[in-house]
């Protein structure tokens, strides 16, 4: 690779529109999110990017805080024993397990598998853990790294063999109880792609045949990202008892009778950070939400050598009064950097706000603000300029959620037969709504002709389909699929 630099001079090469893949890898590594390891499937996220992560992780890890979830931590390795308790996650994660057999010098008796996902290894300790409906609910989550051994081609964010994220695993008494959790959690994925995100997603279920091995119901919220595919962006699983069933997660009710609890679990990836990127960055490279953003605001002073001093002292001053109002903001002043340069250069690290101050600004008490996602000018006065900037900012967040708005809701289109449903995803990608009769079987044609599948159904299994028949085999529908390509 070469140096960053020269990487920040050259400025982003690809196009969006047109290579969206390459446009996507350069953004990634020319803005300094991460790098590709030396084994193929993994990454290193570099400062900038974790930082990104940090903020998020931080968002959600209060939020879950206030609803009653106490964070834990459980082994990477989960013995083989305990995965085949379950023998839908078995099925479900083998392909993808990697296994460790050795440790040191020596064999291992029974293999470890370096986690998947965590059920298998946190539901035994619940097991122990909860005695009575006094210790109902039980709300755990974990912040930690998987290992899923699918990864053909590295996407950072995307699609890599180790990832970042957070799950949750929660006990209940009841249906009612669990099932509220599940809904509870599917609104916070939600609430964190519109309020810190600035993204606005879908809210459905996962068909049968694609919902969680061992779950009763999965449901995700998914994103359309600008070149027309879905991402599934965070899902929450109720479990029902499965889980409880297998590893003897039970307890005395309120008169000794023992019950089983019901179960959830939820979680959202470092997926989400790639749809950020994709869908708000452009061709001068990676754009942020300011509540991500750090900096949020970059202040660029403008001199020559009769008023340097001075305009560097009004920089300065600006920066202390944006900073003890709790903004993130950096002052800009090297000596060996045109305008220009810095201009291009804090574009392509994605600052939402860029805050020129030169000799006018200087005279009249102001200062000239420009918005990253489109360039918009804003003049506003020295009095006040912290409220204006949180105002410019909310500005920004706005435009960023209305530009992913026009997308997904341009996006969503109707289907009544096979050939429409190939002919509009092939034309113009997005979701596509149709009839389904509720066999896995009709998705497959559709699969095989353009890599699209069901990503999602309405939450409300009572909810009518939108059309009367299965707009691939023609018998009655059961329910509405959305169709889509898939990150």
């Amino acid at each position: 690779m070469s140096d960053p630099e020269t990487q920040q001079e050259l400025g982003i090469t690809e196009s969006k529109e047109h290579s969206t893949g390459d446009w996507y890898a350069e953004v990634v590594q020319k803005a300094g999110l991460a790098d590709y390891a030396p084994m193929g499937g993994f990454i290193v996220t570099r400062p900038r990017g974790y930082d990104i992560w940090e903020r998020l992780k931080h968002t959600l890890d209060g939020w879950f805080k206030q609803t009653g979830v106490t964070n834990a931590y459980f082994p990477m390795f989960i013995p083989e024993s305990y995965l085949e308790r379950e023998k839908d996650i078995v099925e479900g994660f083998d392909p993808e397990v990697a296994w460790v057999t050795e440790g040191g010098y020596d064999e291992l008796d029974e293999r470890l598998a370096v986690r998947p996902t965590s059920e298998s290894i946190i539901a035994p300790f619940m097991s122990q853990w909860i005695r009575s409906h006094r210790d109902l609910p039980m709300r755990l989550n974990q912040w930690c790294s998987v290992v899923r051994w699918e990864a053909t081609e590295t996407k950072p964010f995307f699609r890599t063999k180790e990832f970042l994220w957070q799950e949750g695993h929660t006990a209940h008494h009841d249906r009612e109880g669990a099932w509220d959790e599940t809904m509870l959690r599917l609104d916070q994925y939600e609430r964190v792609y519109e309020e810190v995100l600035a993204m606005p997603v879908l809210k459905g279920r996962k068909p049968d045949h694609d919902k969680f091995p061992g779950a009763d119901t999965t449901t995700t919220v998914e994103a359309l990202m600008p070149d027309g595919k879905s991402v599934q962006g965070g899902t929450s699983h109720y479990l029902g008892t499965s889980f409880a069933e297998a590893f003897d997660i039970t307890y005395a009710d309120s008169e000794e009778r023992d019950r089983t609890a019901h179960t959830t679990s939820w979680g959202l990836s470092w997926r989400a950070m790639g749809a950020l990127i994709m869908t708000h960055s452009d061709d001068q490279g990676l754009v942020l939400p300011p509540t991500l953003a750090d900096p949020q605001v970059v202040i660029v002073p403008i001199w020559q050598a009769d008023n340097r001093a001075a305009v560097l002292e009004y920089a300065a001053e600006v920066e202390s009064a944006l900073s003890q109002a709790g903004l993130r903001v950096e002052l800009d002043d090297r000596e060996n950097r045109n305008p220009g340069f810095k201009y291009n250069e804090w574009e392509l690290r994605g600052v939402p706000l860029r805050l020129e101050v030169g000799p006018n600004e200087c005279a009249e008490e102001t200062a000239t603000l420009v918005h990253r996602p489109d360039g918009e000018t804003v003049t506003v006065d020295r009095e006040g300029l912290a409220d204006s900037v949180e105002r410019q900012l909310d500005t920004v967040h706005g435009k960023l959620y209305a530009t992913a708005e026009e997308t997904l809701e341009a996006g969503i289109r109707e289907a009544e037969s096979r050939e429409e449903i190939l002919g509009t995803i092939g034309r113009h990608g997005g979701y596509v709504k149709c009839g389904w009769c509720g066999d896995e079987g009709c998705e497959t044609p559709i699969k095989e002709a353009i890599a699209a599948e069901i990503v999602m159904v309405p939450l409300d299994r009572a909810a009518e389909p939108i059309h009367r028949s299965c707009a691939i085999c023609g018998d009655p529908a059961e329910e509405t699929a959305y169709f889509a390509r898939t990150y």
